[in-house]
């Protein structure tokens, strides 16, 4: 996973990725690519859809 993070970044999601400079304030910090869901507010509702949607696969982990 931490090469994963290193190659691509993070990406903020949910009403704390609105603030002002937080993203750019990560990428500086964590010397990583940071990126801002297309929509924040509702990407943690739609990926707990998606997770729910496939529950006995994330079920092993």
């Amino acid at each position: 996973m931490s090469a994963d993070i290193i190659d691509r970044g993070i990406m903020l999601t949910g009403g704390g990725a609105l603030l002002k400079g937080i993203s750019q304030l990560f990428a500086a910090e964590l010397k990583v690519p940071v990126l801002l869901a297309d929509d924040p507010l509702d990407a943690v509702a739609l990926g707990t859809g998606v997770l729910l949607d496939n529950i006995e696969h994330h079920r092993q982990y």
